[in-house]
Protein backbone atom coordinates (compact mmCIF):
# COMPACT_ATOMS: atom_id res chain seq x y z
CA UNK A 1 0.00 0.00 0.00
CA UNK A 2 1.42 3.33 -0.99
CA UNK A 3 0.29 6.77 0.07
CA UNK A 4 1.40 10.23 -0.94
CA UNK A 5 3.37 12.23 1.56
CA UNK A 6 1.93 15.56 2.53
CA UNK A 7 3.29 18.91 3.56
CA UNK A 8 4.05 19.26 7.25
CA UNK A 9 2.51 22.25 8.97
CA UNK A 10 3.05 23.86 12.32
CA UNK A 11 5.98 21.63 13.28
CA UNK A 12 7.91 24.31 15.11
CA UNK A 13 4.84 25.36 17.06
CA UNK A 14 4.08 21.73 18.01
CA UNK A 15 7.52 21.07 19.40
CA UNK A 16 7.61 24.34 21.31
CA UNK A 17 4.17 23.73 22.77
CA UNK A 18 5.30 20.38 24.11
CA UNK A 19 8.26 21.94 25.84
CA UNK A 20 10.30 18.81 25.26
CA UNK A 21 13.52 19.95 23.63
CA UNK A 22 15.50 17.72 21.31
CA UNK A 23 18.72 18.14 23.17
CA UNK A 24 20.88 15.30 21.98
CA UNK A 25 21.64 13.77 18.61
CA UNK A 26 20.76 10.08 18.11
CA UNK A 27 23.48 7.82 19.44
CA UNK A 28 24.01 4.11 19.80
CA UNK A 29 23.20 2.91 23.29
CA UNK A 30 24.86 -0.48 22.97
CA UNK A 31 27.71 -1.06 25.43
CA UNK A 32 30.33 1.40 24.26
CA UNK A 33 33.37 -0.88 24.29
CA UNK A 34 33.79 -4.09 22.34
CA UNK A 35 34.97 -5.71 25.56
CA UNK A 36 32.44 -4.08 27.90
CA UNK A 37 30.61 -7.36 28.43
CA UNK A 38 29.53 -6.64 32.02
CA UNK A 39 27.83 -9.35 34.09
CA UNK A 40 24.34 -9.74 32.61
CA UNK A 41 23.71 -9.49 28.87
CA UNK A 42 20.21 -8.71 27.63
CA UNK A 43 18.48 -8.41 24.25
CA UNK A 44 14.97 -8.00 22.86
CA UNK A 45 12.30 -5.32 23.18
CA UNK A 46 12.60 -1.99 21.40
CA UNK A 47 10.13 -0.54 23.93
CA UNK A 48 12.39 -1.09 26.93
CA UNK A 49 15.85 -0.89 25.37
CA UNK A 50 16.41 2.71 26.47
CA UNK A 51 15.27 2.37 30.07
CA UNK A 52 17.40 -0.76 30.44
CA UNK A 53 20.38 1.12 29.00
CA UNK A 54 19.70 3.84 31.57
CA UNK A 55 19.53 1.29 34.37
CA UNK A 56 22.70 -0.29 33.02
CA UNK A 57 24.52 2.98 33.54
CA UNK A 58 23.56 3.30 37.22
CA UNK A 59 23.35 -0.27 38.55
CA UNK A 60 26.63 -1.53 39.95
CA UNK A 61 27.98 -4.08 42.39
CA UNK A 62 31.44 -4.91 43.69
CA UNK A 63 32.48 -5.99 40.18
CA UNK A 64 31.34 -2.79 38.44
CA UNK A 65 28.43 -2.17 36.09
CA UNK A 66 26.06 -5.13 35.94
CA UNK A 67 23.76 -4.78 32.90
CA UNK A 68 24.81 -4.77 29.25
CA UNK A 69 21.62 -4.27 27.23
CA UNK A 70 21.82 -4.49 23.44
CA UNK A 71 19.43 -2.42 21.33
CA UNK A 72 16.79 -4.04 19.14
CA UNK A 73 18.23 -2.58 15.95
CA UNK A 74 21.73 -1.81 14.72
CA UNK A 75 24.63 -3.68 13.21
CA UNK A 76 24.59 -7.45 13.48
CA UNK A 77 25.97 -9.77 14.76
CA UNK A 78 26.61 -8.54 18.28
CA UNK A 79 29.20 -9.86 20.71
CA UNK A 80 27.56 -10.14 24.11
CA UNK A 81 30.42 -11.91 25.88
CA UNK A 82 33.76 -13.48 25.05
CA UNK A 83 33.27 -15.89 22.12
CA UNK A 84 29.56 -15.01 21.98
CA UNK A 85 28.62 -13.66 18.56
CA UNK A 86 24.87 -13.75 17.89
CA UNK A 87 22.40 -12.23 15.43
CA UNK A 88 20.84 -9.12 16.98
CA UNK A 89 17.25 -9.94 18.12
CA UNK A 90 14.69 -7.26 17.19
CA UNK A 91 11.68 -7.27 19.50
CA UNK A 92 10.35 -9.09 22.55
CA UNK A 93 9.60 -12.39 20.82
CA UNK A 94 12.97 -12.42 19.08
CA UNK A 95 14.72 -11.72 22.38
CA UNK A 96 12.84 -14.46 24.21
CA UNK A 97 13.56 -16.90 21.39
CA UNK A 98 17.26 -16.01 21.54
CA UNK A 99 17.25 -16.58 25.32
CA UNK A 100 15.55 -19.97 24.87
CA UNK A 101 18.03 -20.95 22.19
CA UNK A 102 20.89 -19.93 24.43
CA UNK A 103 19.49 -22.02 27.30
CA UNK A 104 19.10 -25.04 25.04
CA UNK A 105 22.62 -24.64 23.66
CA UNK A 106 24.11 -24.02 27.11
CA UNK A 107 26.33 -21.23 25.75
CA UNK A 108 25.63 -18.60 28.43
CA UNK A 109 25.71 -15.75 25.91
CA UNK A 110 22.39 -14.20 27.02
CA UNK A 111 21.24 -13.78 30.63
CA UNK A 112 17.89 -12.05 30.17
CA UNK A 113 15.45 -10.90 27.52
CA UNK A 114 13.59 -7.60 27.48
CA UNK A 115 9.86 -8.02 26.89
CA UNK A 116 6.96 -5.62 26.56
CA UNK A 117 4.46 -8.47 26.77
CA UNK A 118 3.74 -11.36 29.10
CA UNK A 119 4.29 -15.04 28.22
CA UNK A 120 2.56 -16.35 25.11
CA UNK A 121 2.79 -19.96 26.31
CA UNK A 122 2.14 -20.69 29.99
CA UNK A 123 2.27 -24.47 29.67
CA UNK A 124 5.71 -24.59 31.31
CA UNK A 125 7.59 -22.50 33.86
CA UNK A 126 10.93 -22.47 32.03
CA UNK A 127 11.11 -18.68 31.99
CA UNK A 128 10.11 -16.12 34.60
CA UNK A 129 8.73 -12.76 33.46
CA UNK A 130 9.76 -10.25 36.12
CA UNK A 131 7.73 -6.99 35.95
CA UNK A 132 9.40 -3.70 36.77
CA UNK A 133 7.45 -0.85 35.11
CA UNK A 134 4.08 0.19 33.69
CA UNK A 135 3.59 1.34 30.11
CA UNK A 136 0.66 2.04 27.84
CA UNK A 137 0.07 1.80 24.12
CA UNK A 138 -2.06 4.20 22.12
CA UNK A 139 -2.18 5.22 18.49
CA UNK A 140 -0.16 8.05 17.01
CA UNK A 141 -0.85 10.25 14.01
CA UNK A 142 1.06 13.10 12.42
CA UNK A 143 0.59 16.76 13.18
CA UNK A 144 -2.22 17.95 10.92
CA UNK A 145 -3.59 14.43 10.52
CA UNK A 146 -7.05 13.77 9.10
CA UNK A 147 -7.47 10.88 11.55
CA UNK A 148 -9.50 11.85 14.64
CA UNK A 149 -7.61 12.59 17.84
CA UNK A 150 -9.90 10.20 19.71
CA UNK A 151 -11.03 6.75 18.59
CA UNK A 152 -12.83 3.89 20.31
CA UNK A 153 -11.60 0.32 20.64
CA UNK A 154 -14.32 -0.73 18.19
CA UNK A 155 -13.16 1.82 15.62
CA UNK A 156 -9.53 0.74 16.03
CA UNK A 157 -10.47 -2.91 15.51
CA UNK A 158 -12.28 -1.96 12.30
CA UNK A 159 -9.28 0.07 11.14
CA UNK A 160 -6.89 -2.85 11.55
CA UNK A 161 -9.32 -5.24 9.87
CA UNK A 162 -10.74 -3.18 7.02
CA UNK A 163 -8.74 0.08 7.01
CA UNK A 164 -12.01 1.93 7.64
CA UNK A 165 -13.99 3.19 10.61
CA UNK A 166 -17.47 4.60 11.06
CA UNK A 167 -17.63 8.13 12.42
CA UNK A 168 -20.29 9.64 14.71
CA UNK A 169 -22.40 10.63 11.70
CA UNK A 170 -22.39 7.11 10.30
CA UNK A 171 -19.91 7.85 7.54
CA UNK A 172 -17.38 5.15 6.62
CA UNK A 173 -13.91 6.73 6.52
CA UNK A 174 -10.86 5.12 4.90
CA UNK A 175 -7.50 5.35 6.70
CA UNK A 176 -4.03 3.83 6.31
CA UNK A 177 -2.90 1.92 9.42
CA UNK A 178 0.69 0.85 10.08
CA UNK A 179 1.69 -2.16 12.20
CA UNK A 180 5.07 -3.03 13.76
CA UNK A 181 7.30 -5.86 12.67
CA UNK A 182 6.56 -9.49 13.49
CA UNK A 183 8.20 -10.34 16.82
CA UNK A 184 7.35 -6.97 18.33
CA UNK A 185 5.80 -7.21 21.79
CA UNK A 186 3.95 -3.99 21.06
CA UNK A 187 2.40 -5.53 17.94
CA UNK A 188 1.23 -8.54 19.99
CA UNK A 189 -0.11 -6.38 22.80
CA UNK A 190 -1.83 -3.88 20.48
CA UNK A 191 -3.70 -6.51 18.51
CA UNK A 192 -4.83 -8.20 21.72
CA UNK A 193 -5.90 -4.85 23.20
CA UNK A 194 -8.14 -4.06 20.22
CA UNK A 195 -9.48 -7.62 20.15
CA UNK A 196 -7.73 -9.02 17.08
CA UNK A 197 -5.40 -11.87 16.23
CA UNK A 198 -2.66 -11.79 13.59
CA UNK A 199 -4.88 -13.73 11.20
CA UNK A 200 -7.55 -11.00 11.39
CA UNK A 201 -5.24 -8.18 10.31
CA UNK A 202 -6.42 -6.84 6.97
CA UNK A 203 -4.30 -7.14 3.85
CA UNK A 204 -4.69 -3.36 3.47
CA UNK A 205 -2.58 -2.77 6.61
CA UNK A 206 1.05 -1.80 6.05
CA UNK A 207 3.07 -4.22 8.19
CA UNK A 208 6.72 -4.50 9.17
CA UNK A 209 7.21 -0.92 10.36
CA UNK A 210 9.83 -0.61 13.10
CA UNK A 211 7.91 0.02 16.30
CA UNK A 212 7.95 3.43 18.00
CA UNK A 213 9.28 5.16 14.90
CA UNK A 214 6.98 8.11 14.28
CA UNK A 215 9.00 9.05 11.21
CA UNK A 216 7.26 6.16 9.45
CA UNK A 217 4.06 8.23 9.45
CA UNK A 218 4.29 10.19 6.20
CA UNK A 219 0.65 10.81 5.25
CA UNK A 220 -2.33 12.56 6.80
CA UNK A 221 -4.47 9.40 6.96
CA UNK A 222 -1.90 7.12 8.62
CA UNK A 223 -1.78 5.92 12.22
CA UNK A 224 0.31 3.44 14.18
CA UNK A 225 0.51 1.99 17.71
CA UNK A 226 3.11 3.66 19.91
CA UNK A 227 4.47 3.05 23.40
CA UNK A 228 3.54 6.02 25.55
CA UNK A 229 6.74 5.71 27.59
CA UNK A 230 8.89 5.53 24.46
CA UNK A 231 7.25 8.63 22.99
CA UNK A 232 7.82 10.57 26.21
CA UNK A 233 11.47 9.48 26.54
CA UNK A 234 12.24 10.21 22.89
CA UNK A 235 11.25 13.83 23.40
CA UNK A 236 13.34 14.45 26.51
CA UNK A 237 16.74 14.71 24.90
CA UNK A 238 18.13 11.87 27.04
CA UNK A 239 21.61 10.94 25.87
CA UNK A 240 21.51 7.72 23.87
CA UNK A 241 17.74 7.83 23.21
CA UNK A 242 17.01 8.28 19.51
CA UNK A 243 14.22 10.78 18.93
CA UNK A 244 12.20 8.95 16.28
CA UNK A 245 8.92 10.76 16.89
CA UNK A 246 9.05 12.87 13.75
CA UNK A 247 5.89 15.00 13.93
CA UNK A 248 3.84 12.23 15.53
CA UNK A 249 1.41 12.94 18.36
CA UNK A 250 -0.17 10.49 20.79
CA UNK A 251 -3.97 10.30 20.64
CA UNK A 252 -6.80 9.38 23.03
CA UNK A 253 -8.68 6.09 23.19
CA UNK A 254 -12.25 5.90 24.48
CA UNK A 255 -11.96 9.62 25.35
CA UNK A 256 -9.05 9.02 27.75
CA UNK A 257 -5.77 10.87 27.24
CA UNK A 258 -2.56 8.78 27.25
CA UNK A 259 -0.50 11.33 29.19
CA UNK A 260 -0.80 13.82 32.01
CA UNK A 261 1.09 17.07 32.59
CA UNK A 262 3.15 18.90 30.00
CA UNK A 263 6.71 19.90 29.22
CA UNK A 264 9.21 18.24 31.54
CA UNK A 265 6.31 17.03 33.73
CA UNK A 266 4.75 15.00 30.91
CA UNK A 267 4.00 11.50 32.23
CA UNK A 268 2.13 8.30 31.49
CA UNK A 269 -1.53 8.59 32.50
CA UNK A 270 -1.98 5.68 34.90
CA UNK A 271 -5.74 6.19 34.53
CA UNK A 272 -5.57 5.62 30.78
CA UNK A 273 -7.92 2.95 29.44
CA UNK A 274 -6.97 -0.16 31.43
CA UNK A 275 -7.08 -2.38 28.37
CA UNK A 276 -4.25 -0.38 26.84
CA UNK A 277 -1.96 -0.34 29.91
CA UNK A 278 0.66 -3.08 30.29
CA UNK A 279 3.54 -4.22 32.43
CA UNK A 280 6.99 -4.59 30.94
CA UNK A 281 9.36 -7.36 31.95
CA UNK A 282 12.85 -8.71 32.18
CA UNK A 283 12.72 -12.42 31.36
CA UNK A 284 15.17 -14.81 33.00
CA UNK A 285 15.55 -18.60 33.14
CA UNK A 286 13.49 -19.77 36.12
CA UNK A 287 16.32 -22.09 37.11
CA UNK A 288 18.60 -19.07 37.58
CA UNK A 289 16.37 -17.04 39.91
CA UNK A 290 18.64 -18.03 42.78
CA UNK A 291 21.75 -16.83 40.97
CA UNK A 292 23.16 -14.10 43.20
CA UNK A 293 23.62 -11.47 40.48
CA UNK A 294 20.26 -12.10 38.82
CA UNK A 295 18.43 -12.07 42.16
CA UNK A 296 20.17 -8.91 43.34
CA UNK A 297 19.46 -7.16 40.04
CA UNK A 298 15.90 -8.21 39.18
CA UNK A 299 14.13 -10.12 41.98
CA UNK A 300 11.95 -8.44 44.59
CA UNK A 301 10.99 -4.89 45.48
CA UNK A 302 14.44 -4.29 46.97
CA UNK A 303 16.28 -5.39 43.81
CA UNK A 304 18.57 -2.92 42.14
CA UNK A 305 16.18 -2.43 39.19
CA UNK A 306 13.17 -1.81 41.42
CA UNK A 307 15.18 0.47 43.71
CA UNK A 308 15.91 2.77 40.76
CA UNK A 309 12.34 4.00 40.29
CA UNK A 310 13.57 7.53 39.47
CA UNK A 311 15.41 6.18 36.41
CA UNK A 312 12.38 4.17 35.37
CA UNK A 313 10.01 7.13 35.53
CA UNK A 314 12.54 9.43 33.83
CA UNK A 315 12.18 7.20 30.77
CA UNK A 316 8.41 7.70 30.73
CA UNK A 317 7.29 4.55 32.53
CA UNK A 318 5.12 4.27 35.63
CA UNK A 319 6.20 2.57 38.86
CA UNK A 320 4.79 -0.82 39.89
CA UNK A 321 3.68 -2.02 43.31
CA UNK A 322 4.64 -5.59 42.38
CA UNK A 323 8.01 -4.71 40.89
CA UNK A 324 10.33 -7.71 41.03
CA UNK A 325 7.60 -10.35 41.44
CA UNK A 326 8.45 -13.85 40.19
CA UNK A 327 4.97 -15.37 39.91
CA UNK A 328 4.53 -15.06 36.12
CA UNK A 329 6.12 -17.90 34.21
CA UNK A 330 5.96 -19.37 30.72
CA UNK A 331 7.86 -20.71 27.78
CA UNK A 332 7.86 -17.87 25.25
Amino acid sequence: MSVKSYAKVGAAFGVAALGLGILAAPASADPTSATDYRQLAGVGSDTTQDVMNGLGDVITNANGKVIASWDATGTTPITTKVNCSIARPNGSSAGITALNNDINAGTGCIDFARSSRGPADTSTNDLTFIPYAKDGVTYATDLGSTVPTNLTKTQLASIYTNCTYTDASGNVITVAPLLPQTGSGTRTFWLSAIGLTDSQVGSCVTQGVQEHNGEAITAANQLMPYSIAQWIAQGKGITGVDNRRGESRLRSINSLAPTTGSGTALALNLNFDAGFLRNVYNVVPTGKLSNAVIADTFVGAASKVCSNSATITNYGFGALTDCGATTLTGER
